[in-house]
C-alpha cells in the first residue's frame, strides 16, 4: 500500500443520545460512499450503530477538502479558513459534538486502512456518541485529498415541540402539568426563579442533547414528593460557536 498523510481532530462538548436524521446519502459508485460504508462496517462489527450521511456536514467536508487540494497539503484549518465547528455551523448541521479526520492517498481502500490503522482516527470513527457524518473525496494529481466530518446531531424541535415533549416526561412522573408555559419561559430565558405570582418552590434550568429525561438532581426533586405540579418552558440556545442542543426550565409547585 503506498502511505498517505492523515490528521484526526475531535471537539466534544454534551454527549447524551438524540435521534439522527437519515439522509440518502453519497451516490453508490463514489469515493464517499465506499467510505461511508466502510465506517458503518466498521462499527457494525463492534455492535455499534451505523452513521446517517449528513448533507450539511458533507459540504462542510468538501468546502475543507477543495482547499487541502489547491494547496497540496493536509490541516484542519488554514490560514483565514474558518474553524471545524463555524464551517459546519454556516453549511447548516446542528450538532453537540463535532470530529474530524483528514487524509491524503491513492484510493479510497488507502485512506481508509490509513484511518483505521491510527489510533486517534480509529476512535473518530468508532466513537459511540456519534450519529452522523458527512464526506468528501477531491482529487488533485493523482492523489485523493479526503475529509471525513463526524457530528452527534440533535433534532430540530421548536419551541413549542420541546415543551410537548417535556410536558409528557413530568406527567410520566406523576405530575400534573401546568398549561401555561409564561413563567417557565421567562425563567428559562433568565436563569431566575420568577418573581411575583405563584411561587415556584423549585425550579430548574438546564441545558441538554436528549428530552427523553430530566437531569437527576431534577429526578430527585420529583421523587422527594413534596411537588405536585410542574411548569415547563423552553427557550432559544443562544451559543455562537454552533454547537446545539436544547435550553430548557422546569418549575415544580407544591399541591394547591
Amino acid at each position: 500500500m503506498i502511505p498517505g498523510r492523515i490528521a484526526a481532530m475531535a471537539l466534544l462538548t454534551l454527549a447524551l443520545s438524540a435521534p439522527a436524521k437519515l439522509w440518502a446519502g453519497p451516490p453508490a459508485a463514489s469515493a464517499e460512499r465506499f467510505l461511508l460504508d466502510s465506517t458503518n462496517r466498521e462499527r457494525a462489527t463492534r455492535n455499534l450503530p451505523p452513521l446517517a450521511w449528513d448533507d450539511a456536514l458533507a459540504e462542510s467536508a468538501r468546502q475543507h477538502a477543495v482547499q487541502m487540494a489547491d494547496r497540496g497539503t493536509l490541516s484542519h484549518q488554514f490560514p483565514g479558513e474558518p474553524g471545524l465547528a463555524t464551517r459546519a455551523k454556516n453549511a447548516g448541521a446542528t450538532f453537540i459534538a463535532l470530529a474530524e479526520n483528514v487524509a491524503l492517498g491513492p484510493t479510497p481502500a488507502d485512506l481508509q486502512s490509513e484511518w483505521m490503522s491510527s489510533p486517534p482516527h480509529r476512535a473518530n470513527i468508532l466513537d459511540a456518541d456519534m450519529n452522523t457524518m458527512g464526506i468528501a473525496v477531491v482529487q488533485q494529481g493523482g492523489e485523493l485529498y479526503a475529509v471525513e466530518d463526524f457530528s452527534h446531531t440533535v433534532a430540530a424541535l421548536t419551541i413549542e415541540q420541546q415543551e410537548q415533549r417535556l410536558g409528557v416526561l413530568a406527567v410520566s412522573h406523576g405530575l400534573e402539568l401546568l398549561r401555561d408555559h409564561d413563567e417557565a419561559r421567562r425563567a428559562c430565558v433568565s436563569g431566575h426563579e420568577p418573581t411575583g405570582g405563584t411561587r415556584a418552590f423549585y425550579m430548574m434550568r438546564f441545558d441538554t442533547a436528549s428530552l427523553d429525561d430530566f437531569p437527576d438532581e431534577l429526578n430527585r426533586a420529583i421523587a422527594s414528593g413534596r411537588y405536585r405540579q410542574a411548569a415547563v418552558g423552553a427557550c432559544a440556545n443562544d451559543r455562537s460557536d454552533g454547537f446545539g442542543g436544547y435550553r430548557v426550565a422546569v418549575l415544580l409547585y407544591s399541591a394547591p
